[in-house]
């Protein structure tokens, strides 16, 4: 009885129930966040990652601007559901060099974490161009605009400059040939390639994306970027509790 008239003070005055308020958040956000002081990184490192290669983060800066992740979010949920349809649950390594991340929980089409490699160029393109000659219940509007305009990728070392200010970790090297890289990546017959997989990785897709060799469009880079999605990552081998994967 005698806790409960204490209780009935804080309700009867709003200025004691105010002070209550901010005294339980203020203790339950320190315990949150203070440990975040004390650790070197809240994100499980994870073999495989890399950041966005030129044109991919060209690719990338088209599908924020046409506005891509309003229907499509890139985060498998670890739902059983989920993981059937689309493959293994997002990782938070695979968005350590997303700025902004492309998460969110609307989904008009499908979630897109994985899309890299279910499909080929040519199917990408042909869905960009006429999103129901491929897939016809699709309410998705046609892009086929980004096949007949050229990429302009003037700016696309100032780009990677400014990433590493958010972390990213873009080398001297690799931001002095963005340019070199970014149009190596869209030609298979560049002789540019060695350095950009040296730079990048073998694993690198060095070829013509949109089915037009005479010219880099922003399809080129957009198809480029989609091409990558959710696959850097080796799930095969990849296991949360294998230290060999913290490194």
């Amino acid at each position: 009885m005698t806790m409960w008239k204490k209780h009935a003070n804080f309700e009867r005055h709003s200025l004691w129930m105010i002070i209550g308020i901010v005294v339980v958040v203020s203790i339950g956000g320190l315990v949150e966040i203070s440990p975040l002081f004390y650790l070197e990184s809240t994100v499980e490192k994870v073999d495989g990652m890399r950041p966005y290669t030129p044109l991919e983060l060209e690719g990338r800066d088209i599908y924020i601007r046409e506005g891509c992740y309003v229907c499509h979010s890139q985060m498998i949920r670890p739902l059983r559901d989920e993981v059937e349809r689309y493959g293994h649950y997002s990782l938070a390594a695979e968005s350590m060099y997303d700025h902004p991340f492309q998460w969110g929980s609307k989904r008009t089409g499908p979630d897109l974490a994985r899309v890299g490699g279910k499909y080929s160029d040519s199917w990408h393109k042909d869905h960009l161009t006429d999103p129901r000659s491929v897939v016809p219940e699709s309410v998705m509007p046609p892009y086929a605009f980004l096949r007949d305009k050229d990429l302009d990728y003037r700016d696309v070392q100032a780009k990677l400059s400014a990433m590493t200010r958010v972390g990213v970790p873009y080398t001297q090297d690799q931001i002095d040939h963005a340019t070199d890289d970014l149009e190596a990546q869209a030609d298979p017959f560049d002789s540019r390639a060695t350095a950009l997989k040296k730079r990048y990785g073998a694993k690198i897709a060095q070829r013509d994306f949109d089915g037009d060799p005479d010219r880099l469009t922003e399809m080129d880079a957009l198809i480029a970027y989609l091409q990558m999605l959710g696959g850097l990552v080796d799930f095969r081998t990849y296991h949360a509790e294998d230290p060999e994967n913290q490194r």
